[in-house]
């Protein structure tokens, strides 16, 4: 008897709900859409966990409709969730306001200093600034500033992950290797960060009872309550196994473990990881996120809104017939693929939300001549994307000592041959698409799989479930355009444009 695993990936835009077998085949899938957050303010992105619970429950029952016959041989639930989303929850464990995404751009004032210890060892190590803006970022400071009647009504503050693995089991806890976003986790020591931690002052009022107990990925986080099950359709008292972040769970699913591979996820966020056995911070202050695999990490490079970027340009400068059932990006890989590299000198910086390391970062376009289109943007964006995460990679590499030799591809712009293919010529390495595109549901499943003795370990059920479809390797001739463009034009753009984008957020700000 087949034995299959219900996994679902709840991410900014939709929930899908996944059934997969032992062999990592994707037997079907339901998808369930929102629209992603709403903004009472400029910068502002907010949602209502009802939403996201909601889409859950229809994902789940819509997918349940279509698969009664094999229901019954679902044997775990694993769920995986986009990132550094906050939720505040009474004493009956009911969410007090709106979630705060992660592509909010709201700041604390933070007028309370850090004590003169941290003041004292950030200044010396010369990165004081930068945890000071994380500590603005945080938007626990800002409820606690802004919204102090919530804060005071908080008996938990917990990540998205932990809200919906309590909705299914009736338990608060969570994955550590889902706990990433801005909250107190030691992530070299992968536990809360004691009183005593050096940064634990960045999070202000937060108490450790607020907190909630953390446990490996694999491990049981408990079974599904009657409630739950009445709820979405899935059986009562089966067990929720502990998964792992999105981007952690596509790193999983595609089989990235071995330290000269990296996973390059083409999503709403653009992301770039590795899996080490040792703990590596890409920047200062800047953590490797706990990995799915046990006692590993996953240092990341971040390109913020990055695939958002083409819905972006989609939406706001492509006119289609309603009568037209191609798809946009499908019309504009093909004209796409006709533009040279570096598109005649026309690039993009693609930074257009503010990041650790660029705390001052804006979006451009730079190098336009008349020759340029709208595929010419197009195609910049695309490579901007591109370029950022190499330099990242780069850093990465110089690092851990060890070069990179094949990058396994992830998210909605692996589904385009001409976008894995640019990738392969930008980056001079083998690009290697894998047979599903929900890695990440397929990463929780694996999770899932494993905790419940299904495989001896995380090796032995890659090794199973994780297929590859395609290599794209690339073009020497292609690739030493791309080397040339990065060394003279890239690499050193930044630098010189910082100043301008101090002036503008000046400018803006009055």
């Amino acid at each position: 008897m087949d034995r299959y695993i219900l996994s679902f990936d709840c991410g900014t835009q939709s929930t899908r709900a996944m059934i997969f077998d032992e062999r990592g085949n994707l037997i079907d899938k339901e998808k369930v859409q929102f629209s992603p957050y709403f903004s009472e303010c400029e910068g502002y992105a907010e949602q209502y966990a009802e939403v996201y619970w909601d889409s859950f429950c229809a994902a789940s029952k819509g997918l349940r409709a279509r698969n009664e016959g094999l229901w019954q041989n679902i044997i775990g639930v694993a769920v995986t969730t986009m990132r550094d989303v906050g939720i505040c929850l009474d004493e009956n464990m009911q969410p007090l306001r709106p979630c705060i995404m992660w592509l909010d751009r709201r700041e604390a004032k933070c007028k309370k200093m850090l004590p003169f210890k941290s003041r004292f060892l950030f200044s010396l190590s010369g990165m004081r600034e930068t945890v000071e803006k994380n500590m603005r970022d945080c938007r626990l400071n800002w409820i606690q500033e802004n919204e102090p009647e919530i804060w005071a009504r908080t008996k938990k503050f917990v990540l998205y992950s932990a809200y919906i693995n309590y909705l299914l089991t009736g338990e608060l806890k969570d994955s550590v290797a889902s706990t990433i976003g801005h909250i107190p986790l030691d992530y070299k020591k992968k536990k809360w960060m004691k009183r005593n931690h050096l940064q634990r002052a960045c999070f202000g009022k937060l108490t450790d009872d607020m907190l909630y107990p953390i446990v490996e990925a694999g491990e049981i986080l408990g079974h599904i309550t009657r409630a739950a099950a009445e709820s979405t359709g899935i059986p009562a008292g089966l067990p929720v196994i502990a998964a792992g972040s999105d981007k952690g769970c596509e790193t999983i699913g595609t089989g990235t473990t071995a330290l000269d591979v990296a996973s390059l996820s083409f999503g709403t966020t653009s992301t770039l990881q590795l899996t080490t056995d040792h703990y590596v911070e890409p920047y200062p202050f800047l953590p490797a996120y706990p990995s799915v695999y046990p006692g590993r990490y996953n240092p990341e490079i971040i390109v913020y809104r990055g695939y958002w970027m083409v819905t972006w340009f989609i939406n706001e400068f492509l006119k289609r017939d309603e009568q037209d059932s191609s798809t946009p990006e499908h019309d504009l890989d093909e004209a796409m693929s006709k533009i040279p590299p570096c598109c005649d000198g026309l690039y993009a910086e693609p930074f257009w939300s503010p990041t650790l390391k660029r705390p001052e970062a804006k979006g451009a376009l730079i190098g336009f001549n008349e020759t340029h289109t709208k595929i010419h943007i197009y195609r910049a964006l695309l490579e901007g994307i591109d370029f950022a995460l190499l330099d990242g990679l780069k850093g990465l590499e110089a690092k851990t000592g060890v070069k990179v030799k094949r990058l396994m591809v992830s998210g909605g712009g692996a589904q385009s041959d001409v976008v894995c293919q640019m990738t392969a010529d930008l980056f001079g390495i083998p690009v290697v698409r894998c047979s599903t595109f929900e890695t990440s549901g397929l990463g929780a499943a694996i999770c899932a799989f494993v905790g419940l003795k299904c495989f001896a370990g995380y090796d032995e059920a890659i090794a199973a479930m994780v297929h590859h479809q395609q290599t794209f390797e690339p073009d020497p001739q292609r690739h030493e355009i791309y080397r040339h463009f990065y060394e003279t034009v890239y690499a050193p753009s930044y630098r010189t444009i910082k100043p301008l984008f101090h002036r503008i957020e000046k400018f803006r700000r009055g």
